[in-house]
């Protein structure tokens, strides 16, 4: 006789009780605090405070986020709805509810605007943001400076570092092994990220990960135990706290913004040059100048003079 799937006993509790909860964790920052709140204020203006999560319905739940966010941008009914499924993860652990409320609520597909430079302005306010910790503000700082692939930083480990070179080993792309050059923004970040540490991922998630998820030793720290940061958690914390800029943005705003102090390409070119050999430069693509121009985005900055405003925000936000 086949056995009969009993559900888990639950501890009744309604969303006002639960969305308290909730915020309160103790390691959420600042800023996605008030993005939660947001996004569960309006849920208890629609479900009521007092609204029972045993009896709250798939088909409730559903509507009422599509009546708060359907005509919304896909950035922000993604980030409600994230907001959402954790939520219900958080409830769901400790039994407040069983049944998965979210089977309806999909991603919504965000077109990717890859020749949008991100402000001046806005990355000033990046540097200098207070709820921002150091490995984001180091990782954030080295794709600006490097023009670097997102891919790429996150793959440094601890040790291909050279701190008093200013440059980091990285494997391309195509599989090759190059340098990238950096500036003193991260050249004073890094230090406090690595803390001490000599090896393994530069990079690290928050905690250490679950016996059942314990990845490959490569993408694990031998002296925390914690895992390697994924793209994915670094692109949704870049996005939370830019307002919705992707990563890929700051790769493209480097060279943007050197163009707009009337950098030429030929002086991009000749830079870039400085680093392939002679018998390498003759028959090399515009695609490959580009490519490898933005690993000298640090020596055509020093050449032209980086924009102002960025210098002393750095300098700023890294006291």
């Amino acid at each position: 006789m086949p056995g009969r799937v009993v559900p888990l006993p639950t501890t009744a509790r309604v969303l006002g009780e639960a969305a308290v909860a909730f915020l309160a964790q103790p390691d959420l920052a600042a800023s996605t605090h008030r993005s939660y709140q947001q996004t569960l204020g309006r849920l208890e203006r629609d479900l009521g405070p007092g609204q029972p999560l045993a009896s709250l319905t798939a088909d409730q739940l559903t509507a009422a986020v599509i009546g708060a966010w359907s005509g919304r941008a896909p950035a922000t009914w993604n980030r409600h709805v994230a907001t959402v499924r954790s939520f219900l993860g958080f409830c769901r652990r400790r039994r407040w509810l069983v049944e998965d409320l979210t089977v309806e609520l999909e991603r919504r597909p965000e077109p990717a605007d890859r020749t949008k430079a991100i402000p001046l302005s806005e990355l000033e306010r990046l540097w200098r943001h207070e709820d921002v910790g150091v490995r984001e503000k180091a990782l954030w700082r080295l794709l600006y400076e490097t023009a670097a692939r997102a891919s790429e930083v996150l793959s440094i480990n601890v040790e291909d570092l050279e701190l008093e070179n200013k440059r980091v080993r990285v494997r391309s792309k195509g599989g090759d092994t190059d340098w990238l050059h950096f500036q003193s923004g991260s050249a004073r970040l890094l230090p406090r990220l690595i803390a001490g540490r000599t090896r393994g991922p530069l990079f690290l998630t928050d905690r250490a990960p679950v016996p059942a998820r314990v990845p490959a030793a490569v993408d694990r720290c031998p002296e925390t135990g914690r895992a390697r940061l994924s793209y994915r958690r670094a692109e949704a914390l870049f996005r939370e706290a830019s307002g919705g800029w992707t990563l890929h943005q700051l790769r493209h705003s480097a060279l943007t913004h050197l163009a707009e102090q009337n950098v030429s390409l030929p002086l991009l070119s000749q830079v870039a040059f400085r680093g392939v050999a002679g018998d390498r430069r003759e028959g090399m693509s515009a695609q490959d100048v580009v490519s490898c121009a933005t690993s000298f985005v640090p020596v055509v900055a020093e050449l032209t003079g980086w924009p102002a405003a960025i210098t002393r925000a750095m300098d700023d936000s890294d006291r």
